[in-house]
This record gives C-alpha cells, sequence and structure tokens, in this order.
C-alpha cells in the first residue's frame, strides 16, 4: 500500500474503534477524486468497510481474523455524525421489556433522519425515519415504553402498560407522564389512566 492509501489508513489506524471516516473529512490527505479513489482501493481490499454512502469504518483485527466495530459504538458514533438520535425499534424494545417472546429478524433503529441501510460486513441494519414521539427519552426506559407500545399499537398499549407498569421507577414514569403531550392520543389516554391509577 503506498501514496494516500497508506495515508489515510494511517489516519485511520490512530481513530478509536467505529469512528466514522468521510472523504470531507480526508481532504487534508488529497483532492476529493483521489481521496474517494483510495477510499475505494481501500474497501475493496478490505482494510476499509463502506457503511453507506459516503461512511466507511475501519474493521477491528482479532485473534480470529477482522471483524465490524461494535454495533452500539458504530451507531452511537453515527448519531453525533449526523445529528440524529438513533435508538432501536419497537419490536426491540418490545422484547427487552418482556412484551413478547419474538426476536426482530432484521436490525431496526429509528431515527429522525432519513431512512438508510447500512452494513457492517455480512450484517445489515435499518435506519427507519420515525416520528418525534418515538425518539423521545432516547436510551432511557420511558423512550423503551413508548417504542414498544407503538410497536404493539392501540389494541396492545392497554396490556402493554398493565405488564411494564410495575417495573418503572419513579423517574421513569415521571418521564413517561411528561412524554403525553407528544403521544398520539390513542397512547396518551391509556397512559394517563394507568399512571393515575398507579
Amino acid at each position: 500500500m503506498q501514496g494516500l492509501p497508506k495515508h489515510i489508513m494511517e489516519h485511520a489506524r490512530a481513530l478509536p474503534e467505529a469512528t466514522p471516516l468521510c472523504p470531507r473529512a480526508l481532504l487534508h490527505l488529497g483532492h476529493r477524486a483521489a481521496v474517494d479513489q483510495a477510499l475505494s482501493r481501500l474497501v475493496r481490499s478490505g482494510e476499509l468497510m463502506r457503511i453507506c454512502r459516503g461512511v466507511y469504518m475501519r474493521p477491528i483485527k482479532t485473534r480470529f481474523g477482522l471483524r465490524a466495530p461494535r454495533l452500539g459504538k458504530a451507531l452511537a458514533a453515527l448519531s453525533v455524525l449526523w445529528g440524529e438520535p438513533i435508538v432501536p425499534g419497537g419490536g426491540t424494545a418490545a422484547n427487552r421489556l418482556g412484551l413478547t417472546t419474538q426476536n426482530p429478524v432484521r436490525a431496526v433503529y429509528l431515527t429522525s433522519g432519513p431512512g438508510r441501510r447500512l452494513r457492517f460486513g455480512s450484517s445489515v441494519v435499518e435506519l427507519r425515519h420515525a416520528p418525534r414521539w418515538q425518539l423521545v427519552a432516547p436510551h432511557r426506559k420511558a423512550g423503551e415504553v413508548i417504542r414498544a407500545l407503538a410497536w404493539l399499537g392501540p389494541e396492545g398499549v392497554e396490556d402493554g402498560l398493565a405488564a411494564v407498569l410495575p417495573t418503572l421507577r419513579d423517574e421513569d414514569r415521571d418521564e413517561l407522564s411528561a412524554a403525553r403531550a407528544i403521544m398520539p392520543s390513542w397512547m396518551a389516554q391509556p397512559v394517563s389512566a394507568c399512571l393515575a391509577h398507579g
């Protein structure tokens, strides 16, 4: 490996795991066309992974070979890069809360940005655009409850609340209560009723 690809890899190796590499952030190393060409070459050789259009990451070397960056770290880094929340989808939230035994077949995450498909080696993660109310309290229990209830839908919200409310701490209940203002009415009404009756 010589020239620009070598410089890009030296730069990439100095960064923490799951740091996104974008062509515009590499223009100190060369002109845009040359950077794009070098990135394509590095993906073909397996030195870099193309996560989605214009975003690359360095695979991690282990004693068993190369692996994709840890998904949690990668999504957190992409959330910062794009300035958008990225949270697990409702099916995953419902499974974590014990509201379903089904495991989602595909990894689906919700975001305020456009829908995208992310590739981490052989794994594909689907980002779906979601309304603001489904993205409240990211990475907190109240937000997980809201996303699980959204996944259950109007017909499952009361049973879901009955199962999950006893497991919530006071601060989670307060956060869930505060989010009623932006919930759709089919969710806000049963949440209000359940919270009022303890």
